[in-house]
């Protein structure tokens, strides 16, 4: 049976220049998003909207409900966007000489990111205050509206370059990467063939790229074969000599002959920190149902915390992306604070 007619091509024509992506068979997962805008005004326009006094009324209050509301309601806007269970959405205000910047973050466990809702708040909210400024000065602007950070999904973190200078002053509505500020770390990459120079070591460049933009202390590149007395002798070193924090694995994860990492390391005693190799499972299994073959897994040997992650550049860094916040948590409580 034909949809379209002869007379019809056209439409169908335009009908099949767009879809809707279908979610379905993913996994939800946490997101989290943070956009940013401002609107431009005069100086005193700007000190009125500060203090309250626009001939309207205080327009902030008003301006944040129109952001959360336009969070909601963005799949009702925008047609190809699919409609979110939004767990949160957060706006504040910051002002400038001759500007009111509002930054919106949304926060969702859903299978589709929360960008254009948090750009969505953004754009409602500046057009509340556009809105209700516009009677004592009508030469207004819109602009620098953009994401500053996503996380979650597929594509795990992700920041725009003006982030850094913007996410300077932290508050509930700009979410900081996780903070390794205070702990020394170490990344141990296992592989025959990156150890007799054959291939060049992704994995490990990119899981210390990943634990610099997190502020660690120090970070140690080791590269060895797959080897189990030479790793445990390395793990040894690095806990009784270099007094490591936090020591990253990757590689050896597999069900492959020589895929020995997990079992190494709970050789060393210790104890099984379940939840991590559970967490990051649960998080692959939306790229790959393979990930449930992974023994990805988390030991805390005295005070050090291990974590075996896949081999893979891709899989490394998705398998931190799915436990990085709760890296800085478990460390903190390793050294003796408490769950507060």
């Amino acid at each position: 049976m034909e949809l379209f007619g002869e007379g019809m091509a056209v439409q169908k024509q335009g009908i099949s220049e767009y879809k809707m992506i279908d979610v379905g068979s993913k996994t939800p997962t946490h997101r989290v998003c943070v956009a940013t805008g401002k609107l431009i005004a005069a100086e005193q326009s700007i000190a009125a909207i500060r203090l309250g006094t626009l001939p309207k009324g205080n327009v902030l209050p008003l301006a944040e409900a129109a952001g959360i509301i336009a969070v909601k309601k963005t799949s009702e806007l925008l047609p190809l966007c699919h409609p979110l269970p939004i767990d949160a959405a957060i706006l504040r205000f910051e002002f400038e000489k001759t500007a009111v910047r509002v930054f919106c973050e949304v926060r969702a466990h859903a299978k589709t990111g929360v960008e254009m809702e948090a750009l969505s708040g953004v754009n409602a909210a500046l057009l509340c205050i556009y809105d209700l400024t516009k009677g004592i000065d009508p030469a207004l602007e819109l602009a620098d509206i953009h994401l500053i950070e996503k996380r979650g999904g597929k594509s795990g973190t992700w920041r725009h370059p003006k982030a850094e200078i913007e996410l300077t002053n932290p508050t509930n509505a700009h979410p900081q990467s996780p903070s390794l500020e205070r702990f020394k770390t170490a990344v141990i990459t296992l592989s025959d063939r990156a150890a007799r120079g054959e291939s060049e070591d992704v994995s490990g460049k990119t899981l210390r790229e990943a634990l610099m933009a997190m502020g660690a202390l120090a970070i140690h590149p080791i590269l060895i074969p797959d080897d189990t007395s030479l790793l445990a002798q390395t793990l040894i070193n690095l806990m009784e000599t270099e007094s490591i924090n936090l020591v990253l694995t990757t590689g050896g994860t597999g069900v492959g002959p020589r895929d020995i990492t997990p079992e190494t390391i709970s050789q060393l005693g210790g104890k099984l920190v379940p939840g991590f190799g559970e967490l990051i499972r649960q998080s692959g299994a939306q790229f790959t149902p393979y990930s449930y073959l992974s023994r990805a897994e988390a030991y805390l040997v005295k005070q050090t915390l291990i974590i075996c992650l896949p081999g893979s550049p891709k899989g490394a860094k998705e398998s931190l992306d799915a436990i990085q916040h709760l890296i800085p948590h478990t460390l903190r409580i390793i050294s003796g604070a408490n769950h507060g």
